[in-house]
C-alpha cells in the first residue's frame, strides 16, 4: 500500500462530500465545535471553543505533512452545511492498514445517515483504491452509540485494551477494537447505503 498523502483526496456521493480538512475549515466547523461542548465527550481531544478548534485543525495538518494521518472535513449535501471531520489515521503501508476514527459529527446529523455514507465512502477508497487489507476502527469502551455504529457497518469486534488512552480530563479510558478486513468488504458494501 502507499498512502497518497500529497494527493487531494475528494470523496462523495449524493450525500456527503468529504475533502481534505483546511485552515478554513475552523470557521466552517465552528458552530458544531462551540455549541455542542459534550460532542467528543469519549476523545482524548476537545474543541469546544475557536482556539481548541484551530489547534485540532493545526495539528491534523501537521500529521498529514508528517504523513501519519489524513482529516477530511464532512459536507452534508441534502443540507447543504458542514457537518463534522473524519480520518484516515494510524497509517501503516507496510502493514497495508489503515483506521478509519477522529470522527465527530454534529447532533443534528447523527442518526441521518450522512455518517454511515461516510463510512462507506472511506471503506470503498481503502479497500478499493488503496487495496487496503485491514480498517481498524475503535472506541472508548463507554461510548455505546459508537461501538453500535461500528458494529452496524460490519465492524469486527476484536478486544478491549485496558488503560489505554489518556483523555484530556485526565481519565483513562479502555479502547475497543475492531476491524473489516479486504475479503469482507466485498459482501458488505452490498446494501450498505440506499441512495
Amino acid at each position: 500500500m502507499n498512502f497518497p498523502f500529497d494527493k487531494e483526496i475528494i470523496l462523495e456521493n449524493s450525500v456527503a462530500l468529504l475533502r481534505p480538512l483546511k485552515l478554513a475549515d475552523i470557521q466552517n466547523l465552528m458552530k458544531i465545535a462551540i455549541e455542542e461542548k459534550e460532542l467528543l465527550q469519549y476523545s482524548p481531544i476537545p474543541i469546544y471553543s475557536e482556539k481548541l478548534l484551530a489547534e485540532y485543525v493545526e495539528k491534523s495538518l501537521n500529521e498529514r505533512k508528517n504523513k501519519t494521518r489524513y482529516a477530511f472535513s464532512i459536507f452534508d449535501k441534502k443540507k447543504n452545511v458542514y457537518a463534522g471531520s473524519t480520518s484516515f489515521m494510524n497509517i501503516s503501508n507496510v502493514d497495508s492498514r489503515v483506521e478509519i476514527g477522529s470522527t465527530w459529527i454534529g447532533k443534528d446529523f447523527q442518526r441521518t445517515g450522512l455518517n454511515r455514507n461516510c463510512k462507506y465512502l472511506l471503506l470503498n477508497f481503502a479497500f478499493g483504491e488503496l487495496n487496503t487489507e485491514r480498517v481498524e476502527l475503535k472506541t472508548d469502551e463507554r461510548n455505546n452509540a459508537s461501538r453500535n455504529a461500528i458494529q452496524k457497518i460490519g465492524g469486527k469486534f476484536e478486544g478491549i485494551l485496558r488503560s489505554h488512552t489518556l483523555m484530556y480530563d485526565g481519565y483513562r479510558r479502555n479502547t475497543v477494537y475492531y476491524s473489516i478486513l479486504k475479503n469482507e468488504w466485498e459482501n458488505l458494501k452490498m446494501g450498505f447505503i440506499k441512495e
